[in-house]
């Protein structure tokens, strides 16, 4: 098939994805591309590359599927390095289109306009898949294994880089159908051995992480076969929707999970890798029988070592298990449902008054509304834990730990899910450092309600220094006045500064038809009971 330029061959690529929503920045060396889109599609004009990267991750993630940013050359590709990483932490599908100079320039380094040296060995360095259209007749083929490479296992960003003469060329698509990924499969003696131990133990626990969100339902059948309790990874949240009774959650470390941890004769983990964050630093003590599924043969054995190591797709390693489940020995459920109730009152009480603001976040919103949030201390101490997810696709988060990632995520999520509302917390330190995508905000006017939690600070490290050392460093900023600043956004203000104003300000904000600024002043509202440290060793302490 013969298309005028490149932008009307990626039209018809996204297409073929389900993508209708692109996000970047426009560019002389993209500007084909972005016009196409623009006519033909949505095209969301992001403020900072890092956060068109963002905006599209969550539109995959909200979705369950896949999302496209556009970007310029040299430093536009190089502002997006930083949440291509994010995307490849987490392993979410993410097809990166960047321009390039006229193929006649490129690699010269006689320095044309926005060339940078080696730019696809910096993507490469970045993305799971990186590729240079070299001619017009493919294309089309790049971008579609581009795509395919996103979307399999174990995933993350692929970034194609495209020479703007090229571009604006007219396309030949010999499109040819690309083979469909094979998923692995243990053998049928190491399923019966893995399944024979299933059927020996008394007292299971399932660990799902970010890889178990595609077997919710084979992960409930075997819970309510088994009566295990289910811990979950941040990335395994919602996999298993969090008010089913067996579901301890995100709570490995804390103190009654540990001690069910030690008291369980097998663990079953599902697509976890247990990164140190949730592990207390890899210090966190498992059951020495563990059963471990992962699509990833890298992952198998990696941290815990694996009494039955499982390759293959977790929903059809669940499904064959599932004839060797065994109810759990008496009073096993119990303690279980225990667990739960004590670790969430645990946290609920010791996180003071900001425990109403959760409570009020989940009243508020529906079932299947978004919940994105920054790296910021309401997130990392409830945010990840306490407050409810009933769907994968519902809890977007910044996996590989990076600060300021959350306004673009909820851009994304927000345009992916336009009929439901979307929440995002973030902190002042957070917000501050892509605080231009308040305009993409007011330009776009998605669902969404933009709750800021001001400490004046990067609240985080000030609790670590406060804790572990003697004077404070780089942590205490200026806060810009936030009614003035949504005032100069056209954005809708409201502020909570004590626990009454919660839940009518977060009923009102999320009631909204659009976006809403919401301040939440930490110093009017109060402390928490026990200062939030991040769960990170200090040499020495």
């Amino acid at each position: 098939m013969r298309h005028d330029t490149g932008g009307d061959l990626l039209v018809a690529v996204l297409r073929e994805l389900g993508i209708d929503t692109v996000f970047g920045i426009v560019s002389v060396h993209n500007l084909p591309l972005v016009e196409a889109v623009d006519r033909d599609l949505r095209f969301v004009p992001v403020r900072h590359e890092a956060s068109a990267v963002n905006a599209a991750d969550a539109y995959g993630r909200a979705r369950g599927g896949i999302g496209c940013a556009l970007t310029s050359t040299g430093t536009g590709a190089g502002n997006a390095a930083g949440s291509l990483i994010e995307s490849l932490s987490a392993g979410s599908s993410v097809l990166h289109i960047t321009g390039q100079v006229e193929s006649e320039y490129l690699g010269s380094g006689r320095g044309f306009i926005h060339e940078t040296k080696d730019q696809l060995g910096m993507l490469s360095a970045v993305s799971s898949y990186a590729a240079s259209v070299s001619d017009t007749a493919q294309a089309g083929r790049i971008l579609r294994e581009a795509a395919r490479a996103a979307l399999a296992v174990p995933g993350g960003p692929a970034s194609v880089e495209w020479p703007i003469d090229l571009q604006y060329a007219a396309q030949t698509d010999a499109h040819a159908d690309l083979p469909a990924p094979t998923l692995p499969t243990p053998g049928d003696g190491e399923l019966a051995s893995a399944g024979a131990l299933l059927a020996a133990v008394r007292r299971p626990l399932i660990w799902a992480g970010g890889g178990a969100t595609g077997a919710s339902g084979e992960l409930v059948r075997l819970l309510e076969a088994t009566g295990a309790g289910l811990i979950t990874s941040n990335s395994g949240r919602g996999s298993v929707p969090e008010d089913h009774g067996q579901v301890v959650g995100n709570f490995a470390t804390a103190p009654a999970a540990r001690a069910l941890l030690a008291d369980a004769d097998v663990l079953l983990t599902v697509g976890t890798h247990f990164r140190s964050n949730e592990t207390a630093d890899y210090t966190l003590q498992l059951p020495a029988a563990h059963i471990q599924i992962d699509a990833d043969a890298a992952a198998l054995g990696r941290v815990h070592p694996a009494t039955h190591a499982l390759h293959g797709d977790a929903a059809a390693v669940l499904d064959a298990l599932l004839p060797y489940a065994r109810p759990a020995e008496a009073g096993w459920a119990e303690r279980v449902a225990s667990v739960r109730t004590e670790v969430r009152a645990a946290l609920h009480d010791s996180i003071g008054p900001q425990a109403v603001i959760c409570d009020a976040i989940r009243a508020a919103l529906p079932r299947d509304a978004v919940v994105a949030r920054d790296v910021t201390i309401p997130s990392s101490s409830w945010g990840n834990r306490l407050l409810e997810m009933y769907d994968p696709r519902d809890n977007v988060f910044p996996r590989g730990g990076g600060i300021g990632q959350g306004l673009g995520m909820g851009i994304g999520a927000a345009l992916a899910r336009p009929g439901a509302p979307t929440v995002v917390i973030a902190g002042d330190g957070g917000l501050a450092v892509h605080l231009g995508e308040l305009l993409t905000l007011a330009q776009e006017r998605p669902r969404l309600t933009l709750i800021v939690f001001n400490d004046g600070g990067y609240g985080v490290l000030r609790n670590m220094q406060d804790r572990y050392g003697e004077r404070r460093s780089g942590v205490d900023l200026t806060t810009p006045d936030f009614e003035l600043l949504a005032r100069a956004c056209s954005l809708p203000y409201l502020r909570i500064s004590a626990e009454e104003h919660a839940a009518p300000v977060i009923s009102q904000a999320v009631a909204s038809d659009g976006p809403t600024l919401v301040e939440v002043d930490l110093e009017a509202l109060g402390p928490m009971k026990n200062p939030f440290t991040p769960p990170v060793r200090i040499p020495g302490q």
